[in-house]
């Protein structure tokens, strides 16, 4: 699948970069583009219908936020995962999780669990054949809903700053352990059963279990690198 299969030409507007950014992001965020591949600017510009600028733009932000690598006199290249990625955004998530589930589960109301409720409910019939992509759509669906009960908006902020890392690192342990079935709706279950009754000390406490099991399998499935974790 190329780029033009994956979206169609952009129509020029002030937002035009950010628009390649989003669309580049998530090509690289769902697998499209893998890791080590070569993103051609001229190429790139083409398939979407645009000029290089816009295109150059956008892959400096990423480069900035980490998903790609721009080397010199050769170009952008999807970056590659290390442990030490893993291990940066698995504890900066960590520390968001812990305040995000601790502010949630004292402001939950009768309409925030209705709409976790329905996100549970997509979980409890995914398909057998599921794809990871699906896997990764709903655990951060649910995952957003918390930040958003939470209403605290520079987390929610800082949230947003990680979320597409975050999506990146669970389709990698989506692809190695397909598992969703078995996992996705109860460990998730559990967690708004926590927050509906209000007890912030064990909706933190159970959501340092719930996000160490995919870091631990994304840990097994990398080599040693060298980086400290």
């Amino acid at each position: 699948m190329g780029i033009s299969d994956f979206a169609p030409p952009l129509a020029s507007s002030p937002a035009l970069s950010k628009n390649v950014v989003d669309i580049l992001r998530e090509m690289i965020t769902n697998g499209t583009f893998g890791a080590g591949e070569h993103l051609k600017e001229a190429e790139i510009a083409l398939s979407l219908g645009v000029s290089r600028g816009p295109v150059r733009e956008a892959l400096a932000e990423l480069a900035n936020e980490g998903h790609i690598e721009l080397r010199r006199h050769r170009g952008a290249f999807v970056a590659e995962l290390t442990r030490r990625d893993v291990h940066e955004v698995y504890s900066l998530r960590l520390a968001l999780e812990r305040l995000a589930m601790e502010r949630a589960a004292t402001h939950m109301t009768p309409e925030m669990l209705a709409r976790f409720d329905s996100t549970l409910e997509l979980m409890k019939h995914v398909p057998g054949d599921y794809t990871p992509e699906q896997a990764v759509e709903l655990s951060l669906a649910f995952h957003d809903l918390v930040y958003e009960a939470a209403d605290h908006q520079r987390l929610w902020r800082a949230w947003m700053s990680i979320r597409s890392h975050v999506a990146l690192f669970l389709r990698s342990r989506n692809a190695h352990h397909h598992d969703f079935l078995d996992v996705g709706y109860p460990e998730h279950k559990v967690l708004r059963d926590v927050l509906a009754a209000g007890n912030a000390d064990q909706a933190v406490r159970l959501v340092e279990e719930h996000i160490q099991r995919p870091y631990a399998f994304l840990l097994e499935d990398l080599p040693e690198d060298g980086s400290e974790v």
